[in-house]
């Protein structure tokens, strides 16, 4: 039986894709994080729990612990959730060529993880492409916006960090951009928001899912995944991977307009919450292993959803808009993403993860997401050599 290394172990979807693996017997998963992540190693589909160095601070430590790792537990596959796959990727050299790792080369990557760069690949795959710009002060934006609705976002951000919305133009008194860095300018497009996640094998489309980000925190990361699939953005992703011949994870913001016609906003290539909405009979395991197999489409017949999270934040959400009978509906409607029937305890290992992002918050300041992600982030850099 091969034995699966799944980091970013504090993200859902680490948990996820453990819990495909294990099932069937399909492989041994074990899991790997610089910080809490009790929300996977709590799981009985998790063999063993592993520390590793955060790559951002000391990314020598990380790629000699991913390689004890693979010696000791003799790893047969690597697949990373997070923005470790950036790191991994930059120091894939530094792990045995045998062994099969679920990321793309990192000059790919880097384009792919721009904002503007990105936008330039995605041409004529099939889906809208938003005029866009690279500005570097407020000024320069609204010279370019010209009073048309606009988007202003940095080049490399993640959960959808410091994004602006102007939809009726720029306002006189519109704050300054608060980083020193290259932001992307992008016209605004209206309509549906959709997410895509998919899998890929040297540019084969081998799984792929399309959701609906039903409920929010604050417009960043969705915890309500309603299915939403769509042939237009799986053709273009088809078109997509085929293009630039991509291997690994790789995930796009959508918005769908009243028209029917997609406009693709930005890519993460890297596991999203996509990953959930694949049922027990879909062979994700096997598309996660480059297997030589026809596309696995996600079509669930239910929702799925953070309980926890809905039950928190959703409700407090439906309650201030006078929604709450929709919630309730939703809620009723949806499947939990963490506890499942036979594996209850990972919903206490988030909250013991919460505990522990809350006293690194305390300890370093900032606030939780920054807690969460300060060690794995990265925003374009040069990475050293090891």
């Amino acid at each position: 039986m091969p034995t699966v290394l799944v980091l970013g172990a504090r993200a859902p979807a680490a948990l996820e894709i453990a819990r495909r693996f294990r099932a069937g017997g399909r492989a041994r998963a074990i899991v790997a994080d610089s910080v809490s992540c009790r929300l996977s190693g709590w799981s009985n589909a998790v063999g063993a729990s592993l520390p590793i160095a955060g790559p951002r601070f000391d990314a020598a430590r990380f790629a000699a612990d991913l390689a004890r790792i693979v010696a000791q537990h003799r790893i047969d596959l690597i697949v990373p959730t997070c923005e470790e796959a950036f790191w991994l990727s930059r120091y894939r050299s530094a792990l045995p060529a045998s062994v099969r790792v679920l990321v793309d080369g990192f000059d790919t990557l880097r384009e792919l993880h721009s904002k503007l760069r990105f936008l330039e690949l995605a041409r004529g795959c099939g889906a809208n492409v938003p005029d866009s710009a690279a500005v570097r002060t407020l000024e320069q934006a609204r010279e370019w916006a010209a009073g048309r609705p606009l988007v202003l976002k940095p080049e490399y951000s993640r959960f959808g960090v410091h994004v602006r919305l102007y939809p009726q133009g720029m306002p006189a008194d519109a704050a300054p951009l608060p980083l020193a860095q290259t932001w992307v300018a992008q016209r605004f497009h209206a309509g549906t928001e959709l997410c895509s996640y998919s899998v890929a094998d040297r540019g084969r489309l081998l799984a792929h899912s399309v959701y609906r980000p039903a409920y929010r925190l604050n417009r960043s990361s969705s915890f309500y995944f309603e299915p939403a699939p769509n042939v237009a953005i799986r053709d273009f992703v088809e078109r997509f991977v085929g293009k630039i011949g991509y291997t690994g994870q790789i995930s796009f913001d959508w918005i769908v307009g009243e028209d029917g016609g997609v406009t693709v906003l930005e890519c993460n290539p890297r596991a999203t919450s996509g990953v959930h909405l694949f049922g027990a009979e879909d062979d994700l395991p096997a598309a996660l292993l480059g297997a030589d197999i026809a596309c696995v489409d996600a079509r669930p017949a239910r929702p799925r959803m953070l309980a926890p999270v809905m039950l928190g934040a959703g409700l407090a959400q439906a309650l201030a808009h006078g929604r709450a009978w929709q919630w309730l509906r939703d809620w009723r409607r949806a499947d939990d993403v963490l506890a499942v029937p036979g594996d209850r305890s990972p919903p206490l290992g988030a909250l013991a993860d919460l505990g522990a992002y809350a006293a690194s918050a305390l300890r370093r300041g900032g606030g939780l997401r920054e807690a969460a992600t300060r060690d794995i982030e990265w925003d374009g850099e040069e990475l050293p050599e090891l």
